[in-house]
């Protein structure tokens, strides 16, 4: 395959990973909205929709081994296919966030919430925002904003605190409320581990572009080179 043809590939599987950001955004939009509004109807839609996320997923990963397999692309080239691998499993599993996150609206049903919806919806715009230009980050290679998105974290840790102490004064006040508040705890954690899976992909753009495996939002912010893949 001549190199403007590699290219040509490699741009569309690019395009293909942010089409696939797109509809994990969407999914954690309409799932927490259902939820907030209890439109069970909009729930269920998600929860068949991530089955086009998957073969999303699926269909990346296949033209990217074939690409691999097929091609002997140099060492940057080879970082940028081995972190689309991983990038879209990182979207994938948040799919399944959202999808959860609507399960519980159906689990919820017509119950009555035991209180209006307010940090959740805030953890899903935070969340999705840093998702979002996490994967600018990864088309642009920019390792700056890859470095930054990471510390906003702590912004969704301290919602989710937020959301647990509410609760659980639910709970303390009414224990006919606690499986209702597990559920929703459950939906808040879920936008928690959104915003974790969102700083591995942030580790990947900084993988690709400076060939250093680096762990952030550890206390020693540890990097190692990887043997065999030069910067």
């Amino acid at each position: 395959m001549p190199r403007e043809a590699f290219e040509r590939e490699l741009q569309r599987l690019q395009d293909e990973l942010l089409t696939l950001g797109n509809m994990v955004e969407e999914a954690i939009t309409a799932a927490v909205e259902s939820l907030r509004h209890q439109d069970l109807e909009a729930a269920q839609r998600v929860i068949d929709k991530d089955r086009e996320i998957n073969e999303q997923r699926f269909a990346i990963e296949r033209d990217t081994l074939i690409l691999i397999a097929t091609q002997q692309p140099m060492a940057s080239d080879l970082r940028i296919l081995a972190a689309i691998l991983e990038i879209t499993t990182e979207l994938e599993r948040m799919g399944d966030y959202a999808k959860g996150i609507a399960k519980i609206c159906l689990m919820i049903g017509e119950e009555p919430l035991i209180k209006p919806l307010i940090d959740i919806p805030r953890m899903a715009d935070k969340a999705r925002d840093m998702l979002h230009r996490a994967l600018e980050a990864f088309l642009r290679q920019d390792v700056d904003q890859a470095r930054a998105i990471p510390t906003e974290d702590d912004e969704v840790d301290a919602l989710y605190q937020q959301v647990y102490r509410e609760l659980m004064t639910y709970i303390m006040s009414d224990p006919h409320n606690i499986e209702q508040a597990n559920y929703l705890l459950w939906a808040a954690h879920n936008l928690e581990r959104t915003a974790d899976r969102v700083t591995n992909i942030c580790e990947r753009v900084i993988f690709t572009v400076t060939g250093e495996m680096t762990e952030l939002n550890e206390d020693e912010g540890r990097s190692t080179s990887v043997e065999g893949l030069p910067a």
